[in-house]
C-alpha cells in the first residue's frame, strides 16, 4: 500500500466529506474488531492514538489492565464502498495496539507479525505472500444449503454467484487491493478469490479485509459467505494455500538459474524449516475443530508432511519455473485455511523457514508419486510424516514448540493454547447427530 502522511489523510477526509473513521483491528483469534471516531478527532487519533477498553477483546487484557490505545496505521487509509453514500462516506485504517506507557501491546497479533518480519529484516529479506482464498456461499448461516451444483471453473448456468464474485473484486479493487484471478471451485457453491502477492503485513491486513468485504457483499445479496473449512461432510472443504518467497531487495532469494528445481539453497532450507516443523505449527493455521475435518485424505487437502512439483497431495508445492518468471519462484503451503489468524499463521510460517535457513537444513528429494495411493509402510520407508489428526493432537505438538513461543510471543502463546484447549473440551462434550444415528437405534 502507498506510504501516506498524516497531512495527507487528513487532505482526504476533508476532500471526500468522510464524517467516520472506523478503527480496525484483530483479537488472537482472528475476527476483525474495531470502533468509529469522527472526522473531528481523526488528527488527534493519528497524533496519539484513541484509547479503549481491551478487557473484552480475546486474548488483549484482564479486567485490572484494560487500558489499550489504537494507533492508526495510514498507510492503511481505505474508503469502505459499501458504507458510503452522497452524505455520510465512511473509511478505515488498521491500527497497531500500545499499552498507556506507550509500549507496543504484546498480544496484538499485527505485532507479532510485524515482530517476526524485522527479524527477517535483519537479515535483508522481505516476506512476500500470496495466499489463495476458498470460501462458500449458503442461503443462510443456519444451515449449508448450497446456491448451486457448479464445479471447478463451472461458468453460467451453474454458476449463479459470478455476479457476487463480480461485485466482490471491484469492492477490494476499490479499496487497493489487486485480484489476480477468481473462480468457481470443485465443491457446489465454492468460490475462490486470489489476491496478488504482497508483504506479509500489508497481506495480512488484505485478508482480514477480503474476509469481510466478502461476507458484506454476500449479506448485500441476501446470502451468506463462509471460511468454514469444512461445512458439508463428503465434499471438499476451504483451503487458503499460501504462495511464499523471501526477496532481497528486487531479487528472489528462492531463485537459482543452475538447480534442478530452480530453487536455491535459501529456498531449499526454507522449504525443509517449514517441512520439518509443520506438526508444531498446525494449530496456528489449522486453528479450529472443524479446520481437522478438512485435513484428511480423499478430499485434496494436504496431509501428507512432504513437497514436490506437480503433486498436489504433497504439503507444500514449488511451482514449475517459467522461463523469465524468476520473480515468480516461491513455494505454496497448502494445509492453512481460510478460518485462521493471518497475522499468526504467517508469522508461524515465516519462523519455521527462517529455522530451517539458520540451522541451514537439508531438503529431501520430492515425493513424485500420489502419497494417497501409497500404503502406510510406503510412507514411512519415504520418510512421509503425517500433519496432527485433530486439533488436541496439533494443540499439545504445539505448547511444546520453543520455536512457535519465541514466534507468538508468550502472551499470546500460552493465550491461544488455553482458549483451544477450552475449544476442544467443549466440542469432545457435544453428542453429534452421527451419534444419534449410528448409536441410539441399537444401544
Amino acid at each position: 500500500m502507498a506510504k501516506r502522511s498524516k497531512a495527507e489523510i487528513l487532505k482526504l477526509v476533508k476532500e471526500h466529506k468522510i464524517k467516520f473513521i472506523r478503527l480496525w483491528f484483530t483479537d488472537v483469534l482472528g475476527f476483525l474488531k474495531g470502533f468509529a471516531i469522527t472526522a473531528n478527532e481523526l488528527e488527534g487519533a493519528l497524533e496519539e492514538g484513541m484509547g479503549f477498553d481491551g478487557s473484552s477483546i480475546e486474548g488483549f487484557a484482564r479486567i485490572e489492565e484494560s487500558d489499550m490505545i489504537a494507533r492508526p496505521d495510514p498507510d492503511t487509509f481505505s474508503m469502505i464502498p459499501w458504507r458510503t453514500s452522497d452524505d455520510s462516506a465512511v473509511a478505515r485504517m488498521f491500527c497497531d495496539i500500545y499499552e498507556p506507557s506507550g509500549r507496543p501491546f504484546e498480544g496484538d497479533p499485527r505485532y507479532v507479525l510485524k515482530r517476526n518480519l524485522a527479524r527477517a529484516k535483519e537479515l535483508g529479506y522481505t516476506y512476500n505472500v500470496g495466499p489463495e482464498l476458498e470460501y462458500f456461499y449458503f442461503n443462510n448461516s443456519q444451515s449449508p444449503q448450497p446456491l448451486d451444483q457448479g464445479g471447478y471453473f463451472d461458468l453460467v448456468p451453474l454458476d449463479v454467484a459470478q455476479d457476487l464474485r463480480r461485485d466482490t473484486i471491484l469492492t477490494l479493487q476499490a479499496m487497493g487491493i489487486a485480484v489476480e484471478y477468481s473462480h468457481h471451485e470443485v465443491a457446489a457453491s465454492q468460490h475462490e478469490i486470489d489476491l496478488r502477492y504482497d508483504d506479509a503485513l500489508t497481506m495480512a491486513d488484505k485478508v482480514m479485509t477480503y474476509r469481510l468485504v466478502v461476507k458484506e457483499i454476500a449479506r448485500k445479496h441476501g446470502v451468506y459467505a463462509t471460511f468454514m473449512p469444512k461445512p458439508i461432510f463428503g465434499i471438499n472443504g476451504s483451503g487458503m494455500h499460501v504462495h511464499q518467497s523471501l526477496f532481497k531487495g528486487e531479487k528472489n532469494a528462492f531463485f537459482d538459474p543452475k538447480d534442478k528445481y530452480h530453487l536455491s539453497q535459501v529456498g531449499k532450507s526454507y522449504t525443509a524449516g517449514l517441512i520439518r516443523h509443520a506438526p508444531e505449527i498446525t494449530s496456528i493455521t489449522s486453528q479450529w475443530v472443524n479446520s481437522y475435518k478438512r485435513l484428511i485424505p480423499g478430499y485434496e487437502a494436504p496431509v501428507y508432511i512432504c513437497w514436490a512439483q506437480m503433486n498436489r497431495s504433497a504439503l507444500i508445492r514449488v511451482p514449475m519455473y517459467k522461463p523469465g518468471k524468476e520473480k515468480a519462484t516461491r513455494i505454496e503451503y497448502r494445509s492453512p485455511d481460510p478460518a485462521c489468524n493471518p497475522y499468526l499463521a504467517f508469522s508461524a510460517m515465516l519462523a519455521c523457514g527462517m529455522e530451517g535457513m539458520r540451522k541451514n537444513y537439508k531438503l529431501a528429494e520430492p515425493a513424485n508419486d500420489n502419497i494417497y495411493h501409497m500404503g502406510e509402510k510406503e510412507r514411512n520407508d519415504a520418510g512421509i510424516s503425517s500433519l496432527p489428526e485433530d486439533l488436541l493432537e496439533a494443540i499439545r505438538i504445539t505448547e511444546n514448540s520453543k520455536l512457535v513461543k519465541d514466534a507468538l510471543g508468550s502472551k499470546v502463546f500460552e493465550y491461544f493454547i488455553r482458549n483451544k484447549k477450552m475449544e476442544w473440551d467443549e466440542y469432545k462434550a457435544q453428542v453429534t447427530q452421527y451419534e444419534i444415528d449410528n448409536y441410539l437405534p441399537i444401544l
